[in-house]
């Protein structure tokens, strides 16, 4: 897995369909990544009704190219960036999966099907968080108490901001847990 080539983790970045990668929760997770020495792969997309029609087949077709065959040490996605999670799973390719659309199958299953190296966290206002259509998975699932689907609480900054520096923290320790630059042999 990971950058053959110069023995960095590689890390893949996905966005959402409206939360793009300049967006609080990806930047800065891009920014921890980097500055854990880590490259990382963001590719951008538009989804149009063609992407909307077949979301997991159109993550699935944009992450491959963006790729290029290789697989990542991990990935950190944002709700339609977490249709990348059947994928994932099937690759063995561990995730930090923010807002994930579980009332996608397709999502769900896979996220119920994931093991222990997933981390899933969605917030108790957000209709398309559904821990509930995922029993018994062994990826972590973490509901924020009040936060909806960017992970705020609706009139209070503070303690979205507070709740978002905890998703860096647990994309902190993800990235930390791989281990750093490896040296070319």
């Amino acid at each position: 897995m990971g950058n053959e080539d110069d023995r960095r983790p590689l890390v893949l970045l996905l966005a959402g369909s409206g939360y793009g990668q300049q967006a609080p929760l990806l930047w800065w997770s891009r920014f921890v990544a980097e500055a854990a020495g880590c490259e990382v792969v963001a590719p951008s997309w538009v989804v149009d009704d063609a992407a909307g029609a077949d979301p997991v087949g159109f993550v699935e077709r944009t992450v491959d190219a963006a790729l290029g065959g290789r697989l990542p040490d991990l990935v950190v996605a944002k709700s339609f960036g977490c249709c990348a999670l059947p994928w994932a799973v099937q690759n063995r390719v561990p995730g930090v999966w923010l807002t994930p659309v579980l009332s996608l199958d397709a999502v769900a299953t896979a996220l119920a099907a994931a093991p222990d190296v997933h981390d899933a966290i969605g917030g108790s206002d957000d209709p398309l968080w559904q821990p509930q259509r995922v029993p018994g998975t062994a990826a972590r699932l973490q509901t924020v108490d009040r936060a909806d689907h960017a992970l705020q609480v609706t009139g209070d900054w503070r303690r979205s901001q507070r709740l978002q520096a905890d998703v860096f923290a647990l994309v902190e320790r993800r990235v930390a847990g791989l281990g750093g630059p490896r040296p070319v042999s």
